[in-house]
């Protein structure tokens, strides 16, 4: 499941309306930031993941309390779910001058003034991390996190064990099954973003 399938999902499949009432924009407008940021996220989550950052981001998916970002949308729009977004969004990004790049990119991608990109892409953060952590409760990121030792660390094999592992992929045989599992989920350009082309710019 990829993460703009995530998000049809999000506040019983009323997340877009919700955040649009919550940033006074369009609908539409939402719907097109989303389709933009929320794949440069995952991707971006997947780069750290990928480069030595498994552990942290792992981290950042703890706290099954989180969950209630993806189920109530306006929460993740409140100070505190922006906060929360905020500070995964730097942990992905390597700071605070990365998140505000991306949102100063989607800003002059989609027409929306800077301000209100600045203020939703938090929320959004935080929604999709809810997202995220609703499928690796905190009992299994745990035992992970303790089993995987240095493959953990790598970000190879146990980046692949973490997939295989939380997202269902406990399956026979099948070379490349938990990382297919990973992209499916994290991949920007299988979901058509423009934005992951230029995170290399904004990574840190």
């Amino acid at each position: 499941m990829s993460l703009i399938k995530l998000l049809e999902q999000a506040g019983g499949g009323q997340a877009m309306q919700q955040l649009a009432q919550q940033f006074n924009m369009e609908e539409a407008q939402v719907g097109q930031l989303s389709q933009l940021l929320a794949p440069a996220i995952g991707q971006a989550t997947k780069r750290r993941a990928e480069a030595g950052g498994l552990e942290a981001v792992l981290g950042q998916m703890q706290g099954e309390g989180q969950a209630q970002l993806f189920d109530d949308p306006a929460a993740a729009a409140a100070p505190e779910g922006r906060a929360q977004g905020a500070a995964f969004l730097e942990q992905i990004m390597g700071g605070a001058d990365g998140t505000q790049g991306l949102a100063q990119e989607a800003a002059s991608r989609s027409g929306v003034d800077v301000t209100t990109v600045q203020e939703f892409l938090p929320a959004l953060a935080g929604l999709l991390q809810g997202g995220m952590q609703r499928n690796m409760p905190d009992a299994a990121i745990q035992g992970l996190m303790g089993d995987q030792g240095g493959g953990a660390r790598s970000g190879g094999g146990g980046l692949m064990g973490m997939v295989s592992g939380l997202m269902g992929g406990n399956r026979p045989g099948g070379s490349g099954g938990g990382m297919d599992l990973l992209t499916n989920l994290l991949d920007a350009d299988n979901d058509g973003s423009v934005m992951d082309d230029i995170l290399e710019k904004f990574m840190r």
